[in-house]
């Protein structure tokens, strides 16, 4: 079936057509430019702006979300779209890289070898709940394989369905507007056919943004077909903040604030949002509820993204709470709209036990670890489970190397004296880590270098100059960068 010209896949049946035209699409724009792809992704992001209060009217209507919210993330996905394309033009992402013939190589004569990235084909991408913009239709996954040159098949979230359809629309509007072939991209709909988008054999590569379970069921399923392929799931993370004894001395009643706003911030439904927080024992109860309780009486709230998150909620959070040695700090209300917890727990029992460092509260709950001596945290973080984040407040005079050392071994972006909701989309940003934060720790779902998963390297040994792909003929018709016998030259600049 369609809506408009737009293509929407709900059997298995229906994802073989779409998968079949996506592919040929793909293969009609093999030998695009880069200012063609590039002015493709600038077309969505003026559509996107062009529709936004549409757009967010829709949204707030499907789920919960404030409209400044999601007005910040209809920027953010147009920014992200202009962001690609820029760095499509220079052909950064490409990473062609020219070693011309030499006789005298140190390691004996070296043959003419050229190497370049390229798409990998067709992409499905999964759309998150608790992003309708950013990691949904044309968020991050979709965009970055759009950027990389792929075709995509993107499932949309029954969370917001209305919104996604309606984003699709637009979508693919603004593709036909850019000259893009039928088929460049496409929405999928319903569980058979999100399950026979992970097994069509012209698909290749997942990215995913969801939960642990929901996530690693579909990375088994992605590498159990007859040809694995690249599983990009981000799926759990809980974020920790360490607080060390100086910094806590100086200014705990402002770390208190800032952290209450932090994992309280969306009702706790970020990706980002920190869940446990490690202060010295010399923090008292009483300082810890009167501190954090006056700030989160200033908290927004509202209603969780879906029901069923709200039922999951409430499940992790009492399971957490029913752990040896914890207690509730500040009880949060069950209603329908929960106001924060915060549970205590000292590091003696999490050394025991350390479930509680492995249990996402996904909600506004978190849980508070005091230890005693700031050497016992580096013990405490080998503990947990790969991060997307990790976090240290400290002074001057605290003792940070070793905890440094050991967070930069779990987190996938380390923070220093700040909060980690709140993910910046730039060239230097990475949004990743060890599992379960996400399945691919060597990459990242936002900044530039996302578009990367969605390619592959191939090298041209002795290749006619002709023959070669415009990236790596010697004239370099594109003036991307390029590396030419080891040197970096420019976007403009020829060997």
């Amino acid at each position: 079936m369609s809506t408009s010209t737009l293509t929407i896949a709900t059997t298995a049946e229906q994802v073989d057509r779409a998968a079949r035209q996506a592919h040929a699409a793909f293969l009609s724009i093999a030998d695009e430019s880069p200012s063609t792809r590039a002015a493709r992704l600038n077309t969505i992001a003026d559509a996107l702006r062009a529709h936004s209060q549409e757009l967010v009217a829709l949204a707030a209507t499907d789920t919960n979300l404030a409209e400044v919210r999601l007005q910040g993330e209809v920027k953010r996905s147009a920014f992200q779209l202009d962001l690609f394309a820029d760095e499509v033009r220079t052909g950064v992402a490409l990473d062609a890289t020219v070693d011309h013939a030499d006789p005298d190589w140190g390691m004996g004569p070296r043959p003419d070898i050229r190497r370049v990235n390229v798409p990998l084909g067709v992409v499905g991408v999964f759309g998150a709940s608790n992003f309708p913009f950013a990691f949904s239709v044309m968020g991050g996954d979709s965009a970055s394989a759009l950027a990389a040159g792929c075709a995509v098949l993107h499932k949309i979230h029954p969370g917001h369905r209305k919104l996604a359809l309606r984003t699709g629309e637009i979508v693919v509007a603004a593709l036909a507007d850019a000259g893009a072939p039928a088929g460049l991209f496409s929405l999928v709909d319903g569980r058979p056919a999100a399950e026979a988008l992970v097994d069509h054999p012209l698909i290749k590569a997942i990215g995913f943004t969801g939960s642990t379970t929901g996530g690693r069921a579909l990375f088994d399923r992605a590498n159990a077909r007859p040809v694995p392929i690249p599983f990009y799931g981000e799926l759990g993370s809980i974020n920790p903040v360490f607080v060390l004894p100086t910094a806590w001395d100086s200014r705990a009643e402002e770390i208190l604030t800032g952290y209450a706003g932090s994992f309280t911030m969306g009702m706790g439904q970020f990706c980002t949002k920190p869940g446990v927080l490690f202060v010295p024992d010399s923090a008292s109860e009483e300082q810890l509820r009167d501190t954090l309780g006056t700030a989160l009486d200033e908290a927004p709230l509202a209603k969780l993204l879906t029901p069923g998150l709200r039922k999951s909620f409430g499940k992790a959070r009492d399971e957490v709470a029913s752990f040896a040695g914890v207690r509730a700090l500040v009880s949060g209300t069950d209603s329908e709209i929960p106001t924060p917890t915060v549970l205590l727990v000292d590091a003696e029992s999490v050394a025991s036990d350390p479930e509680v460092l492995h249990r996402e509260m996904f909600g506004p709950a978190t849980v508070v670890v005091r230890y005693r001596d700031v050497a016992d945290l580096p013990a405490l973080a080998a503990q947990m489970e790969g991060q997307l984040t990790a976090t240290i407040h400290a002074d001057e005079g605290d003792p940070s190397g070793e905890l440094l050392s050991t967070l930069t071994g779990i987190a996938g972006r380390v923070l220093w004296n700040g909060w980690p909701t709140g993910v910046t989309v730039s060239y230097a940003q990475q949004h990743g880590g060890p599992y379960p934060a996400t399945t691919a720790p060597g990459t990242t779902s936002v900044g530039t270098a996302a578009i990367n998963r969605f390619m592959r390297p191939v090298a041209y040994q002795d290749v006619p100059d002709a023959a070669l792909p415009p990236a790596l003929q010697n004239v370099n018709p594109w003036e991307i960068a390029r590396r030419v016998n080891g040197s970096m030259e420019p976007a403009g600049g020829t060997p």
